[in-house]
């Protein structure tokens, strides 16, 4: 701003009548204060009787375009100190509670585990702390959720991780059309297949996926085709593969089981077997469920020959039932009901299912023969919830690599 003609407080008055030029020729806050500063000194501000200091005041104002509280700010500001210069802004910050090294440790759980919704992931990062003692997630061990998802937005952690066939009803009067009541006691389990897609008018793989209503307790097996050659060896080693007594056995309705062939295993060991019921389709929802959260987040969708099917039985029998069992919290669903009887379910809990089969009361009487909760425990504590996952990862891209390699072969 060039003001070399106004010299003294009658030229400032006349200006502010409107009658004396003005020529702009600053901008930005740092001209305009010493611009100001300026004009303060050289009218000696501080021994102008009344009138002057508002002359001047008025001044500043149409030169600058400042408020009028600005402008006494600007005053204030030299009469204090003989400058005039720009406050200092001083934000509130709060003190750092997790530092670039836990962002490094919450992308390695997720990339490890698969991404799980946050609460399943502080589930895990508190286990880490507390039942296994790993001292470096001491702080991530108290992460709140919310919080949990504020880090996963970050830049740091964004750098280190980036065919329907509908059922076919059929109407074989076998198994009883009812949603199963355990009333707390493990061993009912919902059951349901999933396909592996097709290619080239050749079927992929199955995988049959069976999970227990109480504990959610999850077994997974694949068989290169659903017939009774293939099923039935597949179903009684399920069955085995549970620790404790099966005592239901439910599915949908498609053939696969219910069939003549199924129900007599399943009566031979003494296995109620029941189905769902026409336009409720939340009696199998928890298999559904687990179908997309497991098989389809670990295996995906891609087609897979029938040929691996043993091959991909063996990573599910080694590696992944172990991993979900004892090692990948699930939510624990809390029923409430509503004051005009309407059922609702909210997820307050996470826990492994053999923390949930721990909870169950006399849960030690219910285990098969042969098997003990001390063995279940050693099973639990071999590795850490982190470990088991990673050598989960390392099995699962060993197996595709396999996969890929004769299937372009």
């Amino acid at each position: 701003m060039d003001d070399s003609e106004a010299v003294s407080l009658d030229q400032i008055r006349a200006f502010l009548a409107g009658s004396a030029p003005v020529q702009f020729a600053g901008q930005g806050r740092a001209e305009v204060y010493a611009w100001a500063e300026k004009t303060l000194v050289r009218h000696e501000y501080a021994s102008l009787g009344k009138a002057g200091k508002g002359l001047v005041r008025n001044y500043l104002a149409r030169m600058t375009g400042l408020s009028r509280a600005q402008v006494t700010r600007l005053i204030t500001c030299y009469s204090m100190t003989g400058q005039v210069k720009a406050a200092v802004y001083q934000r509130t910050k709060f003190a750092t509670q997790y530092t670039a090294g836990d962002v490094d440790l919450l992308a390695y759980v997720d990339k490890a585990h698969g991404n799980l919704s946050g609460p399943a992931t502080r589930r895990i990062l508190e286990r880490e702390y507390e039942e296994y003692g790993q001292g470096a997630y001491v702080r991530l061990a108290a992460i709140s959720v919310a919080h949990l998802y504020r880090l996963r937005n970050s830049a740091a952690y964004r750098k280190r991780n980036t065919s329907y066939e509908p059922t076919r009803p059929t109407p074989i009067p076998i198994g009883e059309r009812r949603k199963p009541q355990p009333h707390g006691t493990p061993g009912y389990l919902r059951i349901d297949t999933v396909h592996q897609g097709d290619q080239d008018g050749r079927k992929g793989i199955y995988h049959i996926n069976a999970v227990d209503q109480v504990t959610q307790w999850e077994i997974v097996a694949s068989v290169p085709q659903i017939s009774e050659y293939w099923l039935i060896p597949v179903l009684e080693a399920i069955i085995l593969q549970f620790p404790f007594m099966i005592l239901g056995f439910h599915s949908d309705n498609g053939s696969e089981f219910i069939n003549y062939t199924v129900a007599r295993l399943l009566s031979k060991l003494l296995i109620e077997q029941t189905k769902s019921r026409a336009h409720h389709t939340g009696d199998n929802g928890l298999v559904e469920c687990k179908n997309g959260a497991i098989i389809r987040k670990h295996i995906g969708f891609g087609y897979i020959d029938a040929c691996h099917a043993e091959a991909m039985d063996a990573f599910h029998r080694q590696h992944l039932n172990p991993y979900i069992n004892f090692h990948r919290p699930c939510a624990v669903p809390n029923i409430l009901t509503e004051a005009n009887g309407k059922r609702r379910r909210v997820y307050l809990r996470w826990a492994t299912p053999f923390e949930l089969f721990q909870e169950v009361p006399q849960c030690e009487s219910l285990l098969r023969p042969g098997m003990t909760l001390a063995q279940l425990r050693i099973l639990a504590g071999s590795q850490t919830d982190t470990e088991a996952a990673l050598a989960m990862q390392r099995a699962k891209r060993s197996l595709f690599g396999r996969i890929r390699t004769k299937q372009t072969a």
